[in-house]
């Protein structure tokens, strides 16, 4: 495949356009069920009844991403679903594979064709207008075979993810908020939990001294009825509660030439799972010497207490964080996994501490005196044994779909002007192991 056989065609010519069959509905109106309700960037609610089955692409018809277009601008739907008036949606046609399209308008100068001072739109008319290379339609299925390739495993590694997330989550909630296994013990039922961990934990002399790993009754607390022997603290109390600064954007010092990782809530708000393996911003070494909390090791639980409070992710490269932001360092009694999901499961009662006029925050002096369960450490440490393992399966799946974006976009726009060969393309994605 050479550039010689591609030719540039108007968007017109390589669609069939289905806008007359959107039909918006005002929120206050929408019926809550199974199938998704598309806008301009994606899912913005789910509905009991679909307009659409099958398999389509969107493109967006207004707002600021076409502009910024820091979420894709064009992307694959299919199944049954519902769209509203604030995308655009196609097909291929005869000359045209739908899902090379949706890889061509990731490239194409869409912005040359947006109309609007303050909100960008592009209207159905100057959207036909956009010129797509366009080589022949084998060639099309053949390209988008091997990019889909990739966007196929970085999907399964989502849905991977949110599975190993789940369980985790599961764990938590069983263990620490509806004392499973410590009711089934008190009640004589079986605890539905591995022979090793029911029974008295047999890895020390220590642990052996303790007994079994769950109690069979319960105590009053401040918090209501919690396992016995187990204990009530404040998570400043049982975590190390720190927050950041932004050093002046102003002096070149502090930010030209920076290694190191620097955290805000912007950086937490795109992640699909609460881990933190890069950051979009670096900061050098007279920077973090500027931030109080310095330099913040591996592990660390943040958790963004403002606009908006509540993203959350454990940090997989040491880091510094700015104002937006507070910090858990896990050195004490409790785990980092377990402050991580305390912390989601407890999101309610750390928003109604917060304060603030202009937007809610809350601040360390406020989050410090939450009062937190502290299990039995013997039960953390077999808690963090289940959970670990799935952490680190997530982590590997992001890392792989992070190297596997990377080609993608790599290979994206080689493929789509005919400077790469097809063959020479699937060469690479086989030794890239896919």
């Amino acid at each position: 495949m050479g550039s010689d056989l591609y030719q540039f065609r108007p968007l017109a010519e390589l669609v069939n356009i289905f806008d007359s069959l959107r039909i918006p509905v005002k929120k206050a109106d929408r019926k809550s069920g199974l199938y998704p309700y598309y806008g301009a960037s994606g899912i913005a609610d789910y509905v009991d009844s679909y307009i659409f089955d099958g398999e389509y692409l969107l493109l967006a018809e207004d707002g600021e991403n076409l502009k910024t277009q820091n979420t894709p601008i064009a992307f694959m739907v299919s199944g049954k679903f519902w769209v509203n008036n604030h995308a655009h949606i196609l097909q291929g046609n005869d000359y045209s594979d739908t899902r090379f399209l949706c890889y061509a308008l990731q490239i194409a100068d869409v912005k040359s064709y947006l109309s609007g001072s303050t909100r960008p739109k592009l209207t159905q008319g100057d959207m036909k207008r956009i010129p797509l290379f366009a080589p022949e339609k084998s060639t099309q299925r053949a390209i988008s075979h091997i990019l889909g390739s990739l966007d196929d495993k970085i999907e399964l590694n989502r849905q991977m993810n949110e599975t190993l997330e789940s369980m985790a989550q599961a764990i938590f909630k069983s263990w620490f908020v509806d004392f499973d296994p410590v009711r089934a013990k008190a009640e004589g039922r079986n605890l539905g939990l591995p022979k090793e961990i029911a029974l008295p934990a047999p890895q020390s002399e220590a642990a052996r001294q303790a007994g079994d790993l769950f109690p069979d009754s319960f105590q009053d607390s401040d918090l209501g009825e919690i396992p016995k022997g187990w204990e009530i603290k404040t998570v400043g109390e049982a975590v190390q509660c720190v927050g950041g600064s932004t050093p002046s954007t102003k002096n070149p010092e502090f930010w030209n030439g920076g290694t190191n990782p620097f955290v805000t809530p912007k950086d937490m708000s795109s992640l699909s799972s609460p881990v933190l393996l890069e950051t979009t911003r670096h900061i050098s070494d007279a920077g973090v010497e500027k931030i109080s909390s310095g330099r913040l090791p591996t592990g660390t639980v943040l958790l963004s207490s403002r606009a908006p409070i509540g993203y959350l992710a454990i940090t997989e490269v040491p880091v510094s964080i700015n104002q937006g932001i507070i910090a858990m360092i896990c050195d004490k009694e409790l785990p980092n996994y377990y402050v991580l999901y305390w912390t989601e499961a407890n999101m309610d009662t750390i928003k109604s501490n917060a304060g603030g006029t202009t937007f809610a925050e809350i601040s360390k002096s406020n989050f410090r005196p939450i009062q937190v369960i502290v299990p039995h450490k013997y039960v953390l440490e077999e808690y963090v044994q289940q959970v670990e393992p799935l952490y680190q399966q997530l982590v590997l799946n992001l890392q792989e779909s992070n190297s596997l974006a990377s080609l993608r976009d790599i290979l994206l726009p080689q493929l789509i002007s005919g400077e790469l060969r097809i063959p020479d393309a699937e060469e690479i994605i086989k030794n890239a192991n896919i």
